[in-house]
């Protein structure tokens, strides 16, 4: 577990922050992030639409105004590191700057302007780290990672930690509004040929899942979450039904921009681009045949920075990753988080409920963060928490876990009663996890009159499914915990379970 930095007040020890300067076909991205580890946090991100990729594909060169807008953002950068006082720099170009003829000389000129290095990536090495950032973000990834930028499109299967060979095309969203001529019917001849000559990297998606890489494909599934009245508008996990999927995407290449719901949260400049990333996704869809499309806001930039951690540090999970860096920033006792996760395990195994091994680490999650809304006022804890979990910055989990996280916490503070939180959320989680929600709570509501949130007294104070029974055990020296307000919480456990309670002395 990192430590707490005493340098910078509200951030973890985790060295001075990274940073990376993505020049792409259509914008040019500044990311600065904590620090190099498994759950990398922003503490700062801007980009630029520069459009360098635009009339590339027709005349090989990027434009001059494009070039002049890149080299002034990245002169912001080079300033905006140095007040931010990163340590490292990585600075990325792909596809614009390596199809064009000019291309070697604004390399050139750009790393003059942000006084850094630049890594000219390959098709190849933009597909891996593409690959990577997916691995970076999703628990146990299987399916086949789409990036689609303004130039190119990289494919590249992944399954577990393993990287497969990947492809790049010319179908990025600037290169075929440049090469159809603004004509949607000509670009989609081009994008059914061009994913035709890739068979099998189509064959190798069907019924698993298509991951969307990219600018156009966030905006199309913020315009998807508008259009379904979706009550979380957290990009990265959000899944589309290929079936539904088809619809709406057929629908963004006819209609006129304009009348999409939410248009006016997308930039201007990227509103043309979103018929052809339509297109190409429901092309993918229709020959791949998905059993889902799960949105990433993890890509070349995350891939990037988890390339260069070690081995141990790649395999842990980043949810827990995460958890456990919140739970240090915000909780009371950072430790007796953990001890809440033996603690509740210890009590489920001997009650012989069954956990999946995604059960046992959401649960863990919720331990580590139980106790995150402690400086709100007692009245708010439970939204505050809540708000704090549904919305946060966490990779490795879907948005049914993160409903399942935020109503664990929700019910801690605000008691068991369903009827407590808003529908939408709980529609989110499903009955299942709403369950397993009341029951965590349950077991905190319990834990935290006896331990007030200290390390070291969980350990004491064994929580037990005996017979028909659940019980306390209090060692005789904190006998005196047992009062009315312990034996209400306990009561309110054994509702929930249909069991008698008991608070022994030992």
């Amino acid at each position: 577990m990192p430590a707490l930095s005493h340098e910078a007040p509200g951030r973890l020890k985790l060295g001075r922050p990274v940073a990376i300067i993505d020049i792409g076909s259509n914008s040019v991205r500044l990311v600065a992030y904590e620090g190099l580890s498994r759950a990398v946090t922003p503490i700062y991100n801007e980009k630029v639409l520069c459009g360098l990729g635009r009339h590339v594909a027709t005349t090989g060169r990027l434009d001059e105004g494009a070039v002049d807008r890149a080299l002034r953002a990245l002169a912001r950068f080079r300033v905006l590191c140095d007040t931010m006082n990163v340590s490292d720099i990585f600075v990325l170009a792909t596809a614009a700057a390596r199809d064009a003829s000019n291309g070697p000389a604004f390399l050139e000129a750009a790393a003059k302007a942000c006084g850094q290095p630049i890594s000219l990536l390959s098709g190849a090495e933009e597909a891996r780290a593409s690959a990577l950032g997916v691995i970076a973000g999703f628990h146990d990834p299987d399916g086949i990672v789409g990036d689609m930028g303004g130039g190119s499109l990289e494919l590249v299967d992944v399954r577990g930690s393993q990287v497969g060979q990947g492809v790049t095309m010319p179908l990025g969203g600037l290169a075929l509004l440049d090469v159809s001529g603004g004509s949607l019917k000509k670009a989609q001849k081009i994008v059914r040929e061009a994913l035709e000559r890739a068979p099998e990297y189509l064959e190798n998606l069907h019924g698993r899942t298509f991951y969307a890489v990219g600018g156009t494909w966030r905006a199309l599934a913020k315009l998807h979450q508008a259009a379904h009245d979706y009550p979380l508008h957290v990009m990265h996990g959000y899944i589309l039904d290929p079936e539904d999927g088809l619809d709406f995407l057929h629908l963004v290449e006819e209609a006129d921009s304009k009348t999409l719901k939410d248009i006016e949260t997308i930039s201007e400049a990227r509103r043309p681009l979103l018929a052809y990333g339509a297109m190409v996704l429901e092309e993918i869809i229709r020959l791949g045949e998905p059993k889902e499309v799960a949105i990433s806001a993890f890509g070349v930039r995350e891939g990037v920075l988890f390339d260069k951690l070690d081995a141990q540090t790649r395999e842990r999970d980043p949810l827990i990753a995460a958890a456990s860096d919140l739970n240090l920033l915000r909780s009371r006792s950072p430790r007796h988080g953990e001890e809440l996760c033996g603690w509740t395990e210890a009590f489920i195994r001997s009650l012989g409920l069954p956990e999946t091994d995604d059960d046992i680490r959401l649960r863990r999650a919720a331990c580590l963060l139980a106790d995150i809304g402690w400086r709100a006022h007692p009245d708010y804890r439970g939204e505050q928490s809540l708000n704090l979990i549904a919305y946060g910055a966490f990779a490795g989990l879907d948005h049914p876990g993160r409903a399942y996280l935020a109503l664990s916490i929700f019910f801690r503070h605000e008691g068991l009663s369903p009827d407590k939180v808003s529908s939408r959320i709980k529609t989110l989680a499903g009955p299942r996890l709403i369950e397993r929600a009341r029951l965590l709570a349950a077991l905190m509501r319990v834990a935290y009159p006896v331990s007030v949130a200290m390390e070291g007294v969980l350990p004491q104070v064994p929580l037990l499914a005996r017979g028909s029974q659940v019980v306390l055990q209090l060692p005789a020296h904190l006998e005196p915990l047992a009062n009315e307000r312990l034996k209400g919480r306990m009561r309110g456990l054994g509702k929930l379970l249909n069991m008698e309670t008991l608070v022994e002395i030992v």
